[in-house]
């Protein structure tokens, strides 16, 4: 798969390490006003339906707590609240350390909605251990500047038993697909961002996460080392995005007591 997708070129807003979540959030502030429209034409508007699947796969019920990490303009935040999912007892938590993103986010919240939005850095997360019942991360693992560690911090805020479920591009098995996939990401992608932004690496930019991001099945392996169990992977359009779902362990807990 390393040859059928070729090395990731330079992209001025990748970089491994300390400079990550700097970079990141220039990238986010500047193409915060048009993501949602960008992100329906460049997936024809499949990320909604499989946010959607990924909040089903959460299974967010009456009375709990519930987080949204990276949670952008806030659309799974509003799908964990809404009445569909059964939300009318819930209370929901979104989270985005761009201030761009979580003003639009709150524009477009309505106020009758049991949400709140919170800036801060998903590394660092401002609340006490066993907080929540759900954790939820749509496209936003692959921008942490510590996967292990933001996997570590969701386990903490779970209540023992608690859920976290992630949506996130994939790396397709079959090598042909992966072709495919890979070429796409890294030809037609950059034209949105030129079209939108006059900047190729806008949208380049997706290329270079993914290809550095380890894909679906080696990040349930690291949900599984962070403190998970019973995690589970679904592949969307034939591993192109993938999402994993799994419970915190409820032998930490014990270990806490002990």
């Amino acid at each position: 798969m390393e040859r059928a997708r070729g090395p990731a070129p330079e992209n001025p807003y990748y970089a491994p390490g300390g400079e990550r979540a700097e970079k990141v959030q220039l990238l986010f502030t500047r193409i915060a006003r048009r993501y949602d429209r960008i992100n329906d034409w460049m997936s024809l508007g499949l990320h909604r339906r499989w946010k959607r699947r990924l909040v089903r796969l959460a299974g967010p019920r009456a009375g709990e707590k519930a987080l949204d990490l990276c949670c952008g303009t806030g659309d799974v935040t509003r799908l964990l609240a809404s009445s569909e999912a059964g939300g009318a007892s819930r209370e929901v938590v979104g989270l985005d350390f761009t201030r761009e993103m979580l003003e639009i986010a709150r524009n477009v919240t309505p106020p009758t909605m049991p949400v709140t939005f919170r800036e801060a850095d998903a590394l660092e997360l401002p609340f006490p251990d066993a907080s929540f019942d759900i954790v939820t991360c749509a496209y936003g693992l692959r921008n942490l500047a510590d996967l292990d560690r933001g996997l570590k911090e969701a386990c903490r805020v779970l209540r023992p038993g608690g859920r976290l479920a992630t949506l996130e591009f994939g790396h397709p098995p079959h090598p042909l697909l992966s072709a495919v996939y890979f070429g796409y990401l890294r030809l037609a992608l950059p034209m949105f961002g030129l079209l939108f932004f006059r900047d190729p690496h806008a949208y380049g930019y997706i290329f270079a996460s993914v290809s550095h991001f380890p894909g679906q099945r080696e990040l349930a392996r690291r949900m599984g080392d962070a403190g998970f169990e019973n995690v589970e992977v679904q592949d969307l359009m034939a591993g192109a995005m993938g999402i994993c779902v799994a419970r915190k362990s409820r032998g930490l807990a014990r270990e806490a007591g002990s």
